[in-house]
C-alpha cells in the first residue's frame, strides 16, 4: 500500500525472515562466534538465550549457512514432546531408520548411537539444535543429557545447542538440573540492539527495500528504539505501522509523532497526546493563563519532525563554510555551496550509476533496487555507520549520505581521499573538497559494493573449519609476504588468528580476529582483485 508512495519496491519491515535483510549487529556477530566456537568443540552443550524477538532464529539460520559440509544437523523446532517423540524427531531429522520397537527408548537410543558411531568413523560431525528449549519437560531434558553419554574413548559423538528465552536460564539453574548445567561448555545471552545499532538496522532495511534518502527522521528512529526497547521484531512491527501512518497522512517522512501513534496502536493503548507531567497534573487543574505562560516561555513546546525541540530564539546555524572554520585551499570547491545549490530531489540514482561505473557495470533506475542489481552481477552491498578512518581502511569507493544546510540529504560517491582533500561525485558532477567539510556534512552512513572471493558470503571466526579458510591463509600470506603454515589447512587456528589480528591492527580495523565483511573487503582491495576499484589518494 505505502511502498510506491515512498519509492520502495517491497515492504522493508516484514517479520518473515529474508536473508537479504540480515543485519548482523556486534552482539549478533559475537553470539554467532560463540556458537561456531562451540560447534568445533567435541561434546557438551551450548546455551543461547535471549528475549522474544531479539534474533535467535536469525542466528540459527546464519549458523546453519556456515557449518561445514561434513556436519549433519538435527533441528527440533517444537520441543513440547515426550521422550519417545523427542528421540523419534531426532532420528527423522538425521535420516536414521526407526527401529521396529519405536516405542522403546532403549531401541531408539541404540539406533541413534549406531548412526553417530558410523558418522564419526566417516569424519562427520553430528549436531542437535533445539529451539524454544525453555519448553522442554524435565524428563526430556534428562534424556537430552543422557544423549551426551554417547561417546568414544576420546570425544563425545553429539554436539547439542539449546536455544531459548530467558526462562531457559532459570530452568537450568534448578537444583535438579545441575547435572545437565555442569555439562554446558558455552553460554551467551543475546541482548537487544543498542540505539546506534537500532538506527542502523532501520536504515539498512529501508535501503535494501530500495529506499532513497532519509524516510525516517532522526527523532523517529530514536523513538522507535525507545518504544521497541531495541528488540528487532518490535522495531519491525512499529516501523511498518509508522510507514502506513505516514502514508495515510501523506507525509513524505516518518516523524516522532507518527511513531508514537503507531506504537500506541501496536501496543493497543491510548496515544499520549500530552507530555507525562501534564497528563498527571491534569489539564483541568491549570488555569488557562498558566498554560499560555508555559507555552510562551518555551517550557513545553511540540516536537519538530526531526525530533529536536525548537529553541525560544533561534540563532543562525554555524556552518563549516564560515570564514576561518575550514582551512580550505582556494582552488577547492565549497561542499556547503555545492549541496545547497542542489534541488530537493533524490540524487541516489546518479550515485548508484557512478558507483556501478567504477565496477565496470551498468545501473538501471527502476523497481529493482541497486543491491538486487549488484547481486545479479556477483556483487554485494554493504551498508555501515562509521568514520572516515573506517572508510579509508576499507580502501574502496563508497556512497556517503551528506546533509546540506537546508537539512536535505544527498548521496555522493567518494572516489579519492587523503587527510587534506577528497574527490566527490554529486548529482553526476565531480568536485574536490576539503576533507574537513566532508566530515562536517556527512551523517556517518556509507554504502559500498564488494565482490566476495569465497563460495558463500560468510564471516570467519577462530575455531571455524571451512574450505574457504585456505583462501584467507593464502591472501594474508601474499599480503604479509610470509606463509601461514599449514597453508592447506581449513582450520582457523591460533596461528592464523594472530596473523589476522596483525593485519587488522596495521590497517586500523577492529583487531578482534573476526574476519567480517569489512576485513574481507580490505583484503580483496589490497590484493588488487581484477575489476575491484580502490579508493585513490586525492591529487
Amino acid at each position: 500500500m505505502y511502498t510506491s508512495f515512498f519509492g520502495l519496491h517491497e515492504k522493508p519491515f516484514s517479520i518473515t525472515p529474508d536473508p537479504r535483510y540480515l543485519f548482523m549487529s556486534e552482539r549478533h556477530a559475537e553470539a554467532l562466534a560463540h556458537l561456531l566456537y562451540g560447534v568445533r568443540e567435541a561434546g557438551g552443550f551450548i546455551q543461547l538465550t535471549g528475549e522474544v524477538g531479539t534474533g535467535k532464529t536469525t542466528l540459527v539460520r546464519s549458523l546453519l549457512q556456515q557449518l561445514p559440509d561434513t556436519a549433519d544437523v538435527a533441528l527440533v523446532l517444537n520441543p513440547q514432546l515426550t521422550r519417545i517423540e523427542f528421540l523419534c524427531a531426532i532420528c527423522e531429522e538425521l535420516g536414521v531408520p526407526l527401529p521396529e520397537a519405536r516405542g522403546s527408548i532403549k531401541a531408539l537410543t541404540d539406533a541413534l548411537n549406531r548412526f553417530l558411531l558410523e558418522n564419526h568413523s566417516r569424519g562427520r560431525r553430528t549436531i542437535l539444535i533445539v529451539d524454544e528449549a525453555q519448553n522442554l519437560k524435565p524428563d526430556v531434558l534428562e534424556q537430552v543429557r543422557l544423549l551426551t553419554n554417547l561417546e568414544t574413548t576420546k570425544q563425545k559423538l553429539l554436539q547439542i545447542i539449546l536455544i531459548g528465552q530467558p526462562e531457559l536460564r532459570v530452568l537450568l539453574g534448578r537444583n535438579d538440573m545441575r547435572q545437565l548445567a555442569q555439562r554446558i561448555t558455552g553460554r551467551y545471552h543475546l541482548e537487544p540492539l543498542s540505539r546506534p545499532e537500532a538506527e542502523a538496522y532501520i536504515d539498512h532495511r529501508v535501503k535494501v527495500a530500495g529506499g532513497v534518502g532519509r524516510i525516517f527522521a532522526g527523532g523517529a528512529r530514536r523513538e522507535i528504539y525507545r518504544l521497541a526497547r531495541g528488540i528487532p521484531r518490535m522495531i519491525n512491527v512499529i516501523a511498518d505501522r509508522a510507514l502506513l501512518g505516514a502514508f495515510t497522512a501523506e507525509s513524505s517522512q516518518v516523524t516522532p509523532a507518527i511513531v508514537r501513534r503507531a506504537a500506541a496502536e501496536v501496543y493497543d493503548r491510548p496515544t499520549a497526546a500530552l507530555p507525562p507531567w501534564l497528563r498527571w497534573l491534569g489539564l483541568a487543574l491549570l488555569p488557562a493563563a498558566a498554560i499560555v505562560a508555559l507555552l510562551v516561555s518555551g517550557w513545553w513546546l511540540p516536537e519538530r519532525g526531526d525530533g529536536a525541540a525548537p529553541t525560544a530564539s533561534p540563532q543562525p546555524a554555524a556552518t563549516s563554510t564560515a570564514p576561518g572554520t575550514i582551512d580550505r585551499n582556494p582552488g577547492l570547491d565549497s561542499l556547503g555551496a555545492v549541496l545547497d545549490g542542489l534541488p530537493a530531489t533524490a540524487d541516489a540514482d546518479a550515485a548508484y550509476a557512478r558507483l556501478f561505473q567504477l565496477w565496470n557495470a551498468s545501473y538501471q533506475p527502476g523497481p529493482e533496487g541497486a543491491c538486487q542489481q549488484a547481486e545479479a552481477l556477483g556483487l554485494r552491498c554493504l551498508l555501515q555507520h562509521g568514520t572516515l578512518d573506517d572508510v579509508t581502511a576499507l580502501d574502496t569507493p563508497v556512497i556517503l549520505s551528506l546533509r546540506s544546510h537546508k537539512g536535505i540529504e544527498h548521496q555522493a560517491v567518494l572516489t579519492a581521499f587523503d587527510e587534506r582533500v577528497g574527490d566527490l561525485s554529486v548529482a553526476g558532477r565531480d568536485y574536490q573538497v576539503a576533507a574537513g567539510e566532508i566530515a562536517d556534512f556527512w551523517q556517518g552512513e556509507y554504502l559500498l559494493l564488494w565482490r566476495p572471493q569465497t563460495r558463500d558470503v560468510k564471516a570467519f571466526v577462530p575455531g571455524m573449519r571451512d574450505p574457504d579458510i585456505r583462501w584467507l591463509r593464502a591472501s594474508l600470506a601474499t599480503i604479509q609476504g610470509e606463509p601461514i603454515e599449514p597453508m592447506q589447512s581449513d582450520l582457523y587456528d591460533a596461528g592464523l588468528e594472530a596473523r589476522v589480528k596483525q593485519y587488522q591492527r596495521e590497517r586500523r580495523l577492529t583487531a578482534d580476529g573476526l574476519v567480517s565483511h569489512q576485513t574481507q573487503i580490505a583484503i580483496i582491495a589490497e590484493l588488487g582483485a581484477a575489476g575491484t576499484p580502490r579508493l585513490a589518494r586525492a591529487n
